[in-house]
């Protein structure tokens, strides 16, 4: 038994013996159980451009979803999840939103991969007073858009607000100063634009050109062309997977030897067989890599082996963020003392007692009603591609990556 579920044991033996009709929250009658389940719902690409998060995601959530089956589920309930494709649609984000929790009825959600999908689908979660927890789309506006008192609206990825400041960060840090900006003319983009704006006048920069392109493209041969002409000296990439392979498969054709730095879509596998190996030597945020030496991450790698073979992994960080996802609901559902509603749970995440100590961190008050984003700054890394798979850019960060990064 992992170590990481032997306190949910301990804890649904505590709670199960105690009539779920005395566990309500005084003045709440308590939810009608489910005699054989908790249904809960998860949105994602699973086919199209973006299905190396979806599915590394839904692999996540079944690891997580069978470890908690593994030890008794919820009070005696097992988990089940309701899967749903949005293809990085969003009209059929939105549809599976509505369909999930008006007439499925899910207990909560745990989905989205990308921002656009995402922004369509949160009126549905918030008007309906439906948890909905976002692990892998990172647009700043997500959880933005709602004030956190009043909001059903969580995430367990990094925003890119933080990310562009990370990746601003890093390029001070090497003294480059002409910062070329490469970024898709999707709604994504459009955000990471403006954060990655705001980061580089922060520290006194500005870009020093910026060029815009459609996803779906197979090539920026000019584009490339026009950023190398233009005497910039680091190039950011700001765009999805497989058009962050392009980029390096692009720039490796012009022979533009500059550092290339993008978000963590930089990472997913897509991004590596887009560009036929040359994104080795790219810097990439993540929030998780894999490394042996600690057990969790170890631990949830043999979990994810056991469903799926794939190598690399499509994106480790979307696997690992869903689990933790997984995992921390459950804990707000334990706090309920059995009232899963909307308004409960919402109550819960924000008012997480103990900490737990997930893959990507250990998660000390990841949200508050004043907060619904559970990463900070501190618990980001610099990554790269090294052999075929993702690594430690700085030797320090392997080092120290055993160190608890709790929320700051």
């Amino acid at each position: 038994m992992p170590l990481s579920v032997r306190p949910l044991w301990a804890l649904a033996l505590s709670l199960a013996v105690v009539p779920v009709w005395a566990q309500a929250p005084a003045g709440a009658a308590a939810a009608a159980p489910d005699p054989k389940l908790i249904r809960l719902g998860l949105i994602l690409p699973l086919t199209g451009g973006s299905s190396d998060m979806g599915n590394s995601a839904r692999v996540g959530a079944q690891v997580a979803v069978d470890e908690i089956n593994a030890v008794g589920g919820y009070l005696g309930r097992k988990l089940e999840l309701v899967i749903r494709d949005d293809q990085a649609n969003n009209d059929m984000g939105l549809a599976h939103a509505e369909e999930l929790v008006l007439k499925e009825k899910v207990a909560a959600t745990v989905g989205f991969c990308n921002t656009g999908v995402a922004m369509k689908a949160l009126d549905v979660f918030q008007t309906n007073q439906h948890i909905l927890i976002v692990p892998c789309a990172t647009g700043t506006a997500i959880t933005a858009k709602y004030p956190a008192a009043e909001s059903y609206i969580f995430r367990t990825s990094a925003r890119d607000q933080l990310q562009s400041q990370f990746l601003v960060a890093d390029i001070v840090k090497r003294n480059l100063k002409k910062v070329a900006l490469l970024v898709d003319t999707t709604g994504y983009g459009d955000g990471g634009l403006k954060d990655l704006e705001a980061a580089l006048q922060a520290v006194g920069l500005k870009p020093h050109i910026v060029v815009r392109f459609k996803v779906g493209v197979k090539t920026l041969a000019d584009e490339m062309k026009q950023l190398k002409d233009s005497g910039a000296d680091a190039l950011i990439g700001w765009t999805v997977g497989p058009e962050q392979g392009v980029i390096s498969a692009s720039r490796a054709a012009a022979g533009w030897n500059v550092p290339q730095y993008g978000p963590w879509g930089l990472s997913h596998a897509s991004a590596f067989e887009a560009s036929k190996g040359a994104v080795e030597g790219t810097f990439v945020v993540q929030t998780v890599l894999p490394n042996t030496f600690m057990e969790r991450n170890s631990t949830f790698l043999r979990g994810y082996a056991k469903i799926s073979k794939e190598r690399p992994i499509g994106s480790m960080m979307s696997a690992a963020q869903t689990y933790d996802s997984v995992h921390l609901l459950l804990r707000a559902m334990f706090l309920t003392k059995g009232n899963i509603n909307g308004k409960s749970l919402k109550n819960a995440l924000e008012n997480l007692q103990q900490p737990y100590r997930g893959v990507v961190t250990t998660y000390d008050r990841p949200f508050s009603n004043t907060d619904h984003d559970a990463i900070s700054a501190n618990m980001l890394w610099l990554g790269t591609w090294q052999g075929g798979e993702r690594a430690y850019v700085y030797k320090d960060d392997a080092a120290r990556a055993s160190v608890i990064r709790r929320k700051e």
